[in-house]
């Protein structure tokens, strides 16, 4: 798969968005939206709660309601359903994630930008390590909560699809191109490798090194998608990893863009050898 970084333009800003005047309406913005979630964090654990002694089909909206202290109209302004309400994070860490890859460095691999934004998730479940391990086990005993659970997934996937989509070589894209096919694939395999570790630290009780297993799950990923993912692109017959020839005292080295590393050192160190 052959990735291009896209050199986007910053935004234009008008003399009066970057005003002094604005800063008071940004910041009220900044206030609501802390305001939002917090309401949304208690209706969850009002849920929550509910859900853990009650159980979840008795439980009803009105119920979650009065135990956060608010009115049922309240809840709807906030949730769509009961079983929503167990996910209150998940929107904003969308956009957290979405934010990561909007100001990702030109210079880094996408499928690296990828999977620094899925770890705003981890962050999300490991601010609260309790409520995400109860969370957890609602989830295992409710299917609709687990649903939900899984449209959440989903959301994550696509972000990172069109991301990976949207750095690929223009020049690349015809038909017989499988690029789409291994976008999703590998925003496939980010998100699998995260929900593995995540599931694990969570049947543990939210203990452990939740960011350094991480970690060694993307490598795995990267080493697998990072390089060798255009293998199957319908394209001209693969070359050698690097040809070397001399020139003179000067040794030129030439190679295929998806070459792996490791092979071009090798071609070039066998060259130097064979010279000494």
């Amino acid at each position: 798969m052959k990735y291009v970084r896209s050199m986007s333009q910053p935004a234009k800003t008008s003399p009066r968005a970057s005003s002094a005047s604005d800063a008071p309406e940004g910041a009220a913005g900044g206030k609501a939206a802390a305001q939002r979630l917090k309401m949304r964090r208690e209706l969850a654990a009002a849920a929550m709660e509910l859900f853990a002694t009650k159980g979840y089909e008795a439980t009803t909206v009105d119920e979650i309601a009065a135990t956060a202290g608010v009115a049922r109209r309240t809840f709807f302004r906030h949730f769509r359903s009961k079983e929503e309400a167990i996910f209150p994070d998940h929107d904003d860490t969308l956009t957290r994630a979405e934010a990561v890859l909007d100001v990702a460095p030109a210079h880094e691999h996408p499928l690296d930008t990828v999977c620094r934004g899925i770890k705003e998730v981890m962050k999300m479940y490991a601010a609260s390590p309790a409520v995400s391990v109860e969370r957890y086990r609602l989830t295992r005993e409710v299917p609709a909560l687990r649903e939900r659970e899984i449209a959440s997934v989903a959301r994550y996937e696509r972000l990172f699809t069109r991301y990976l989509l949207a750095h690929f070589d223009e020049h690349e894209q015809h038909d017989g191109n499988d690029d789409p096919l291994l976008a999703e694939v590998a925003a496939s395999a980010v998100v699998t490798a995260h929900n593995h570790v995540l599931r694990r630290w969570l049947r543990a009780g939210g203990q452990g090194d939740v960011e350094g297993q991480l970690d060694h799950a993307f490598s795995i990923v990267r080493k697998t998608f990072g390089s060798g993912i255009g293998a199957g692109r319908t394209q001209a017959p693969a070359a050698a990893p690097a040809a070397v020839r001399t020139q003179g005292e000067v040794l030129v080295a030439v190679a295929r863009t998806d070459a792996p590393l490791d092979e071009v050192m090798r071609t070039i160190e066998e060259a130097l050898r064979s010279r000494s």
